[in-house]
């Protein structure tokens, strides 16, 4: 089945610790470095900051198909990305997402 670009997305919510900010750009940065690398069918990402709320940010990762992005989350690896990045956080809510309509 043929799919459009950005049809799968994993995205996360997260909610970084006072004075921590920087330093969870820089290792979300590496987790997606690492993720662009070694990672077949993923094809960009984004991380966004609340204008508002500077602790706040909200990442988006767009993917082929649900298969390729399951298979990133079960490797090893990434554990060890992710959980660099979620120490630095009070909280963090993710999943994965379809598009239901883009404009």
């Amino acid at each position: 089945m043929m799919t459009e670009q950005g049809t799968y997305w994993a995205s996360g919510n997260w909610r970084v610790s006072d004075g921590k900010a920087e330093e969870f750009i820089a290792r979300w940065t590496e987790f997606l470095t690492w993720t662009k690398a070694a990672n077949d069918g993923f094809e960009t990402a984004r991380l966004i900051r609340d204008l508002q709320d500077p602790q706040h940010f909200v990442s988006f990762a767009s993917w082929r198909d649900p298969e390729s992005m399951a298979a990133w989350k079960n490797k090893p690896e990434f554990a060890e990305h992710f959980g660099t990045c979620r120490a630095l956080c009070t909280d963090m809510q993710g999943g994965g997402y379809q598009l239901a309509r883009a404009i």
